[in-house]
C-alpha cells in the first residue's frame, strides 16, 4: 500500500452526523438504504446511499450517529444523488459495520 504524508489525510474531511431519515431504496442495483444525515449548522443535512442492508433496516439508523467523508463529488446513483460516503468496515462475512463514535459528539465535528 502506498504511503502518504499527514497533509494527504487532512485533505479527507471525514465528520459526523446524525441519521434523521432512512430509506429502504429499491431502485439501487445492490441492496442499499438511502440516508439523511444532519452535520450540523456548517454542512446541513446531506444525503447517501449506503449498502448497509445485511446488518441495518432504516429504522434502527433514525438516531445514530455515523461517520463520513464529506468533500466527494456527489454521485448519482439511479435517481438519488448521494452527497457522502458513509463509513464503515466488512465483517467476517464482507456485510459492512458503520463507524461511529463511542460517545455522543456535536454533528459536524471533525476527525483528526
Amino acid at each position: 500500500m502506498e504511503t502518504i504524508t499527514h497533509p494527504d489525510f487532512e485533505r479527507v474531511d471525514i465528520r459526523v452526523g446524525t441519521v434523521v431519515d432512512a430509506k429502504p431504496f429499491p431502485e439501487a442495483r445492490k441492496p442499499a438504504i438511502q440516508l439523511w444525515v444532519d452535520f450540523g449548522a456548517e454542512l446541513g443535512l446531506k444525503k447517501s446511499s449506503a449498502q448497509i442492508t445485511a446488518h441495518y433496516s432504516p429504522d434502527r439508523l433514525i438516531g445514530r450517529q455515523v461517520l463520513a467523508v464529506v468533500n466527494f463529488p456527489p454521485r448519482q446513483i439511479g435517481p438519488f444523488m448521494s452527497e457522502v460516503l458513509v463509513l464503515g468496515l466488512p465483517d467476517e462475512n464482507g456485510a459492512i459495520v458503520l463507524l461511529k463514535p463511542d460517545l455522543h459528539v456535536p454533528d459536524g465535528g471533525r476527525m483528526f
